[in-house]
């Protein structure tokens, strides 16, 4: 399937550094250049679930100072997509968004939060389900749907997790993307994918897989059929791993035939504990090996937060540069990305198999295919379109200069950071924007903790590719918590 991407109108700005990409079979690709996109990304949530909130109209991209500063050093990296977890719709995102995008990066929004009712649940989805959580999903497209820059939206994050998620979650799954889609068909100007973002529990990751990418037989238009798959993986641990060890060339050969683009939406084992990230599996990721099955994939993360998977330490003293950035950084750079960037898109739909109870192998994941009704406001937010919702748009950016503290490993400030801008559309990689940032090493501690420090908690990445682990982005919203309460409250609101 075609995934139109025109240019929508667009508040006039000095800049315009990328072009909305197209979705055709399994790839992202340049409608101009017809040249395939690789995700050089990652995951973006300084101070995790914390860092979102609403009532201090507060979330990653309010601040524009500090997008000012994190986009300035994810340049330097070569990230060219950005993923953020939390968002407040109703909150103003114009100059971070023009920020990213004047430094060449595309944002992947998930549309959930860690708030109650503001997700689907893993074990009684039915009751997270309703008007109100809609409402708030719909307003977040709204808020992204004008910038350019907009890659996809994630329906949820790691909903399906162990075997009593998998046997009553898979349906709320499609019925929340197929309601995403039907709002994005009828009220956007531009049809931005929606896809899954699943967690590597090997059990189920090829079960969620073809569950979301199979074609309902009768479904209009396949509306609940994901058009993208992030896979949250962290199976390659340590600098022994392989690309055979870490299974990845099992998930090469699975993935090789998906109908539509497959990345890794979160990678990057932190351990053994105390052990620094090599990187190695980005050096595979980017080679002839994955690239014809895989679109790339995002780092997780940007900031040091309590489960030590940080590029970055954000303090009140400034931004310090944990090891993790320079090992990547360098590691990134040794990739022919001249060539890489060339390669043609196959630009050819993918036939996607029939839903169908024989495409789930394990006995736990649930192999039915009836939705669930979507609530009984629903059609009539799709038809008019919801309030209130804001509207974002690019605005013009006066000065490029970062004017947070920068400081590299060694403590010492990095001065005149700037984010370079753009001028013909194009997007960031790896080499573009050089910068000294500081020597490379293999430290195992360090006086901001990071990945390179032993305070890992070990349940992330154990090399069977399990997946989950215990991080703290607040899209995964697993448990009831106080639902129940917020309910009734959230009902009044919405009726």
């Amino acid at each position: 399937m075609l995934i139109q991407s025109a240019l929508v109108a667009l508040a006039v700005t000095a800049v315009s550094a990328v072009k909305p990409l197209q979705v055709k079979g399994n790839d992202f690709y340049d409608p101009d250049t017809g040249n395939k996109f690789q995700i050089v990304g990652v995951g973006y949530q300084p101070g995790g679930s914390a860092g979102y909130k609403p009532d201090e109209k507060k979330d990653p991209l309010t601040d524009a100072d500090a997008c000012m500063r994190d986009a300035a050093l994810m340049q330097i990296l070569g990230i060219n997509t950005v993923r953020v977890y939390n968002i407040d719709p109703y909150l103003d995102h114009d100059k971070c968004a023009s920020i990213f995008n004047a430094a060449g990066m595309y944002l992947i929004i998930d549309v959930n939060s860690p708030l109650p009712g503001e997700a689907i649940t893993s074990y009684n989805p039915w009751e997270s389900y309703f008007g109100g959580y809609l409402n708030r999903t719909f307003a977040v497209m709204e808020a992204f749907a004008n910038y350019p820059n907009t890659l996809l939206f994630f329906s949820g994050n790691e909903i399906i997790n162990d075997k009593p998620s998998a046997k009553v979650t898979p349906p709320y799954i499609r019925a929340v993307t197929r309601d995403l889609k039907n709002y994005v068909k009828k009220n956007l100007k531009r049809q931005i994918p929606v896809g899954y973002s699943a967690a590597d529990v090997r059990d189920f990751t090829y079960d969620t897989w073809n569950y979301c990418q199979c074609t309902i037989d009768g479904e209009k238009d396949n509306m609940s059929r994901g058009d993208v798959y992030g896979l949250n993986s962290y199976s390659w641990c340590g600098i022994d791993a392989t690309y055979t060890s870490s299974s990845y060339n099992e998930l090469t050969d699975k993935f090789k035939s998906s109908s539509v683009p497959v990345f890794f939406s979160e990678y990057g084992c932190n351990q053994p504990l105390g052990e620094p990230r090599y990187w190695n599996e980005s050096v595979a990721l980017y080679s002839d090996k994955m690239t014809g099955a895989f679109s790339g994939g995002l780092v997780y993360e940007y900031s040091e937060e309590a489960k030590n998977y940080g590029l970055v330490n954000l303090t009140a003293d400034g931004a310090r540069l944990l090891g993790d950035y320079n090992r990547l950084k360098n590691k990134l750079t040794k990739i022919d990305w001249k060539s890489l960037n060339a390669q043609k898109a196959a630009q050819k739909d993918v036939e996607a198999p029939k839903c169908d109870s024989k495409l789930i192998t394990h006995d736990g994941f649930l192999a039915n295919w009836t939705l669930p009704s979507p609530p009984d406001n629903t059609n009539d937010m799709i038809s008019k379109g919801v309030t209130p919702k804001r509207n974002g748009k690019l605005v013009d950016i006066s000065d490029y200069k970062v004017s947070l503290k920068v400081f590299d490993e060694q403590g010492n400030e990095l001065k005149d950071l700037k984010v370079t801008t753009f001028q013909n559309d194009e997007s960031n990689y790896p080499g573009k924007v050089s910068t000294d940032t500081g020597k490379e090493t293999t430290s195992t501690s360090n006086s901001s903790g990071g990945s390179d420090g032993n305070k890992g908690d070990g349940t992330k990445g154990n090399g069977k590719g399990d997946g989950q682990g215990d991080k703290d982005n607040g899209a995964a919203f697993a448990a009831p918590m106080m639902l129940g309460a917020a309910l009734p409250a959230l009902a009044m609101i919405f009726a």
